[in-house]
């Protein structure tokens, strides 16, 4: 077992992030960790934090910001806030006050912040990097961010942990030696830019966190980078930003003590105990918003309940959609203890998204959140008793290897949230709110409103007689209308 000794967090400086391994049986193997930071709340690791749009936990109000489990901290981009730039300055960076960031999107005081260039998960962008720049999508379109803006933007904001600049080019699916060695030289200049920025940092500024990026690529192509960053930078660095579990066997043993922050985007449950088993501390998850966005409630627990017999694997989730829970008063989840599972059920969930009613899928983010922080607290449980082999063995065969397939309508979406190529695309990106009718439909809406002439003709003589308070309404004309002998007694 490898035990790093433990520090006195009241003696950090007020910015420092002290991380422990409390356990660990190898370089490649699933372990325990402690992420502390002065005036925030410590982190057990495995553990996940939150993925933001716009400073904002998607369908969370930051009211109901401490109902959501295992929140500890949150991934915000810089991308998500700089649509103004460069030709104004973006609001973001108008707060005059300590902390602007937390201010900013008005975050807890003791939850930590990592600040990032681009979202998880990134959209590809059709303008190449530069020496000096990064391509980045904001939400009035492509834009371009040097070096330089980003390291003072990391200075201006005074986020918790910031996340070295990468060059990576998103969704290119091939990437030639020559374009490794540029992400390589690229990246390596680009980190001492944001080491530099800090150095010259006054002393009562309060300073951050900086954790370096693993490029995707072999060992051996970022080699140069790596030993820059072994022999120069690695006593100012505090943490490393992972973009590929699967070749974390290749990280230099030298930077095996610093917390490692996950990028490598999973799929299913099943991958994150992937990446858990190789060493990883840190996720963000984007499936959770992509659950949540589909009407899909996450149902599973580790480890999973015993098998019987040859049942065929359980699904990951529920699928709110399904009408045949518009009957169901049972909770989303059995034994949860979330909001949305101990104060509501099934079916009046359903009628919140059939309704398009915000609040369904409030209770759905909640409730999946609750699910991932259970699933990570016995994730730990499990590595601290040395059964985590086994039980991921069997999760693998209690539970399908994806989420379920979207079967209803989301809520609207935004621009960033379609791959880059779909913006050129025609159509409209959301349905119609309204649609018009046809002939039949306007004819029966007509006739309900008493538009049609053979409607007007007919008059609801005892609600008229009523209305003028007669009693005698023989051979009487109101407002044109001949009121017959049959039609009208006394």
């Amino acid at each position: 077992m490898l035990q790093t000794p433990a520090t006195n967090i009241g003696q950090l400086p007020p910015e420092m992030l002290d991380f422990t391994i409390l356990k660990s049986t190898g370089s490649l193997a699933p372990r325990l960790g402690r992420l502390s930071l002065p005036g925030r709340k410590t982190v057990l690791t495995p553990a996940f934090i939150g993925n933001t749009s716009r400073g904002a936990i998607p369908h969370i109000s930051q009211d109901n910001f401490r109902k959501c489990g295992g929140l500890e901290g949150v991934y915000i981009p810089l991308e998500d806030f700089i649509e103004k730039h460069p030709q104004k300055t973006p609001p973001i960076f108008k707060i005059e006050a300590r902390d602007p960031l937390r201010k900013f999107i008005a975050l807890p005081n003791d939850t930590f912040t990592v600040l990032g260039a681009r979202r998880s998960p990134p959209i590809s962008t059709p303008v190449a990097h530069t020496n000096t720049e990064i391509s980045l999508l904001t939400s009035v379109g492509f834009r371009s961010m040097t070096s330089e803006y980003y390291a003072a933007a990391a200075c201006k904001l005074q986020p918790d942990i910031v996340v070295g600049l990468a060059d990576i080019p998103f969704g290119q699916e091939v990437v030639g030696t020559k374009r490794k060695d540029k992400m390589s030289d690229r990246t390596e200049m680009w980190l001492r830019d944001i080491i530099a920025k800090k150095n010259g940092m006054g002393e009562e500024e309060r300073k951050f966190n900086i954790f370096a990026p693993i490029l995707p690529i072999e060992r051996d192509l970022q080699s140069w980078y790596l030993e820059h960053l072994l022999d120069d930078m690695v006593d100012k660095i505090s943490g490393v930003a992972i973009y590929d579990a699967y070749l974390l066997d290749d990280l230099p043993d030298e930077l095996h003590h610093l917390p490692r922050l996950s990028f490598h985007v999973p799929a299913s449950p099943q991958e994150l105990l992937r990446q858990v088993s190789l060493g990883m501390d840190l996720f963000t998850i984007p499936f959770i918003n992509f659950a949540s966005d589909a009407g899909i409630a996450l149902d599973f627990t580790f480890p999973p309940p015993a098998k019987i017999g040859d049942s065929p694997r359980q699904a990951l989730g529920i699928d709110m959609w399904d009408p045949e829970l518009a009957v169901s008063v049972t909770p989303i989840s059995g034994g949860c203890t979330c909001n949305a599972c101990t104060k509501h059920h099934r079916a009046y969930i359903q009628h919140l998204l059939s309704a398009k009613e915000m609040l369904g899928w409030v209770l759905i983010q909640i409730h999946n959140h609750a699910v991932l922080d259970s699933f990570f607290t016995s994730i730990r449980a499990s590595i601290e008793a040395g059964t985590f082999d086994a039980d991921v063995a069997t999760f693998s065969a209690f539970y399908e290897p994806q989420l379920p397939d979207k079967t209803g309508q989301g809520p609207r979406v935004r621009g960033y949230q379609f791959k880059s190529e779909e913006h050129g695309k025609s159509g409209k990106k959301n349905p119609k709110a309204y649609k018009k009718f046809d002939e039949e439909k306007i004819v029966q809406l007509r006739a309900a409103h008493g538009q049609n002439k053979a409607v007007r003709d007919l008059v609801d003589d005892e609600a008229l007689v009523g209305l003028v308070g007669m009693t005698d309404m023989e051979g009487v004309k109101l407002d044109g209308v001949a009121l017959g002998e049959d039609e009208v007694k006394a």
